[in-house]
């Protein structure tokens, strides 16, 4: 039998959207208030979900409390109330937005997963906002 758990996680980090090889006048005509030097926040929504065969004698896919532990170790305490500019050497080349956000979280939480578990991730960046990756 396949299925497929989600747990979810929460956690605040700022950012500034600012391409180098632009012009201000350029970055602050696409990015707006989103290229401020002084950054700005957001409180990211986090959903991990794994897919995959459910074990016949626990009858999980995966531990949930298992799975917690490892966005907490892994997400939570690598980002939360961080500057991901700054304080986050997965960001040094590369732009902080919610889309490349969802795939460097995908790469830090896909080699720690059972072989044959799928992983499919989903990051809110407000309420109205969020970006998804995964292998479905």
């Amino acid at each position: 039998m396949i299925a497929t758990i989600c747990r979810k996680a929460h956690f605040n980090a700022a950012h500034r959207l600012h391409n180098p090889n632009w012009s201000k006048e350029k970055n602050v005509e696409v990015f707006g208030k989103c290229n401020s030097p002084s950054f700005h926040g957001h409180n990211f929504d986090l959903e991990v979900r794994i897919r995959g065969e459910v074990d016949p004698n626990t009858g999980f896919v995966m531990d949930l409390a298992e799975l917690g532990i490892l966005i907490k170790n892994e997400i939570e305490e690598r980002f939360d109330h961080k500057n991901l500019n700054e304080d986050c050497p997965e960001f040094k080349d590369l732009l902080p937005t919610t889309e490349y956000f969802v795939k460097v979280i995908y790469d830090i939480l896909k080699p720690k997963l059972a072989k044959g578990q799928l992983l499919h991730i989903t990051l809110h960046e407000t309420s109205k906002n969020s970006a998804e990756y995964g292998d479905w």
